[in-house]
């Protein structure tokens, strides 16, 4: 369980609760011992976003070098990245409001939750700034281009269960007490009853999906064959034959699906897209 706990200032962000973050969703995803992550909240927020008291002054210096604008990565997307690849599933459980970077960090989450008195928004309009944390890549993917433009063109604030909105989480509770406990229950039932191989390869199928049918057949039809025989493959349906729970002690590496990640994490070809373009 990974708590935001700033609840004086919303669990606004900051500096070191990102490199925090990262470091974490980065260590856990290595550690055996954990097998699935629930992040939330502490006090009546889950995240207001980043704490405007501390700024983005500090970034204005970067302008001044090609060098360091080359090599600078925003802090959410560092967090969200992190989520992305980590290897165990993450349950978000979003016990009040969550703004800016506080929403757009938990995208890549595995299942987001929400307290249905709840209300979310990306405010980087009204703060003459724009998306982060690869939420460019997320959002659409999980709402649709069409609210994707509309919420963040307004940057206003929306319940949860809006339409306009509803579609980032996939179940609402009564209250902020039973947001995390169902976010527990599930994180629970992944552990002790699904393969972190499975979980992991079928969220990364769906979110880095071959542009057309024949191509996402073609890798399904690899990953699947992949894992037939495998020590979770048998142990799941054993296990299942004999009635019992399963032990699942499989991991996503290289070893076990060679080809894993299939997408292309080279970052720097797009910045050096950016340079050429600068140039023109």
């Amino acid at each position: 369980m990974i708590t935001l706990n700033r609840p004086k200032k919303y669990n606004a962000m900051k500096g070191d609760m990102f490199t925090g973050l990262e470091v974490i969703f980065n260590s856990v995803s290595e550690d055996p011992r954990v097998r699935a992550v629930v992040i939330t909240g502490a006090g009546k927020a889950f995240s207001g976003g980043a704490d405007l008291d501390v700024g983005f002054m500090g970034m204005v210096s970067l302008k001044e070098t090609e060098e360091s604008m080359r090599d600078f990565r925003d802090w959410g997307g560092r967090v969200a990245l992190a989520i992305s690849n980590c290897k165990k599933p993450t349950i978000a459980a979003v016990n009040g409001p969550a703004a800016g970077v506080g929403l757009t960090m938990i995208l890549p989450a595995t299942i987001r939750v929400a307290y249905e008195g709840a209300r979310c928004g990306f405010p980087f309009s009204r703060r003459g700034l724009v998306l982060e944390s690869c939420s460019a890549f997320f959002l659409p993917r999980l709402i649709g281009l069409s609210r994707a433009n509309h919420v963040v063109a307004t940057g206003d604030m929306y319940p949860v269960t809006d339409p306009l909105v509803s579609g980032l989480f996939s179940k609402f509770l009564p209250s902020p007490g039973e947001t995390e406990e169902y976010a527990v229950k599930v994180a629970e039932d992944l552990a002790e009853n699904t393969s972190l191989v499975s979980t992991k390869l079928m969220r990364d199928m769906m979110v880095y999906c071959p542009p057309s049918p024949e191509g996402a057949h073609e890798l399904d039809s690899r990953v699947f064959v992949q894992l037939a025989g495998t020590e979770d493959n048998v142990e799941g349906v054993k296990s299942f034959l004999e009635r019992r729970k399963p032990v699942f002690t499989g991991s996503v590496d290289r070893v076990s699906v060679p080809f894993w990640p299939w997408w292309d994490r080279d970052d720097g070809r797009f910045v050096r897209q950016l340079q050429k373009a600068a140039k023109l």
